[in-house]
């Protein structure tokens, strides 16, 4: 199916593929017992011009699409998947200022992210607003010509390594979600503070952390858009834009422990003869194998739809999310047990695939939301 792609993107793959062979795999392993970051994987990554491909030239990208972005996200996912969240949330959490940013938003802070010289973070989610993202307590409050930004966020993806972080607060707490407002916060801004170190099942090298807002004062020009407000409609757009490069990091992981298990498969040994030869081996395997090119289609559709200006395409989204995310978990528990007892070891690399799986069906919005963006549309849709 890559003969398929635009030669641009297939390019992309193919360079990315490379990287992840040569740079992330080896090491994927050892970040994953330690927890760091994944520094050697970025810097290959950013060598081969493969950052900030889904911002436009005008900002110092490299005018790619989201299907370029997820086929990267794709390929190093099948190596490691905290590579690939780490290398991803950079498009999460520069979406927001591609979305609703200013010109001038634009080219102050697009640029050193599109090459790869700073990291952003996505702030949203607090301890208690994950699925319910309208309820925030996080505040920004005008005084004067500057906001005043307090609270908490729990999640901050990327927060240990970050410079730059898109902030979600009630300007407006009486109006609920029409009155959150995004902003730009800055690592060296006064008051700003990068609390606990998340310690994860899974994605280890990827920091996930608190983040903390005591007072944190910035100009009005942080404001993206320069209009109150809209930061929450502003959030919602940027989920259903990222939700497909969180699929192709599960199609990456199913595939990259499918990879695995038909290769073990292949080599291990019992009742003299190879394992794959058993009938119901090969049939689980046919049927993880059908899932995971299904799974990557559906990415592929959802991708191209953004990429052509379909509108509404928030329900393809979530259908991507939610079928590639229950594939990889489907996937790697079936290749761990594939392995036999081996796959329970951590000095086998099966068991990190389906450890990193599981977060895929949470993160981003949970399954079980995904499920109801689209019963919703269903009923939209047939009331139209």
């Amino acid at each position: 199916m890559e003969a398929l792609l635009p030669p641009q993107t297939r390019d992309y793959m193919l360079r990315t593929r490379e990287v992840a062979e040569t740079v992330i795999r080896p090491n994927a392993a050892e970040l994953d017992r330690t927890g760091e970051y994944p520094h050697a994987a970025m810097e290959a990554l950013k060598k081969d011009g493969l950052t900030g491909v889904w911002i436009p030239e005008e900002y110092g990208g490299r005018g790619g699409t989201v299907l370029d972005l997820c086929v990267i996200v794709e390929e190093i996912s099948k190596a490691c998947g905290g590579a690939g969240v780490a290398y991803a949330v950079n498009a999460l959490g520069s979406f927001p200022i591609l979305l609703q940013g200013t010109e001038e938003q634009k080219k102050r802070w697009l640029p050193d992210v599109a090459s790869g010289d700073r990291y952003i973070c996505f702030c949203l989610s607090e301890k208690n607003a994950g699925s319910d993202a309208g309820s925030l307590t996080t505040s920004a409050t005008k005084v004067g010509d500057r906001y005043v930004i307090s609270g908490d966020k729990k999640w901050s993806t990327n927060a240990a390594v970050a410079d730059i972080f898109t902030v979600f607060a009630a300007t407006n707490p009486n109006k609920g979600a029409r009155g959150i407002s995004a902003f730009v916060v800055e690592r060296d801004d006064d008051g700003f503070e990068v609390g606990l170190l998340e310690d994860k099942m899974g994605i280890r090298c990827c920091p996930v952390n608190e983040t903390h807002f005591r007072e944190v004062q910035v100009s009005d020009d942080r404001l993206l858009g320069g209009r109150e407000g809209t930061g929450f409609l502003g959030a919602m757009a940027t989920l259903d834009r990222a939700r497909p490069g969180v699929a192709a990091q599960a199609v990456g992981l199913a595939a990259g422990a499918l990879n695995l298990a038909v290769n073990f498969a292949s080599e291990r040994k019992q009742f003299g003869q190879s394992i794959i030869n058993f009938q119901g081996l090969q049939f689980m395997l046919a049927d993880d194998a059908t899932q995971v090119e299904a799974a990557r289609q559906l990415v592929h559709t959802a991708a191209n739809a953004i990429d052509n200006g379909v509108k509404n395409f928030s329900k393809l989204s979530a259908m991507c999310k939610v079928f590639a995310t229950d594939t990889a978990m489907s996937v790697t528990t079936n290749a761990v047990q594939v392995f036999g007892g081996v796959g329970y070891l951590r000095n086998y690399p099966i068991e990190k695939y389906m450890r990193d799986a599981k977060i895929t069906q949470i993160y981003e919005g949970t399954n079980q939301i995904q499920r109801l963006v689209i019963g919703r549309s269903l009923i939209r849709e047939a009331a139209s």
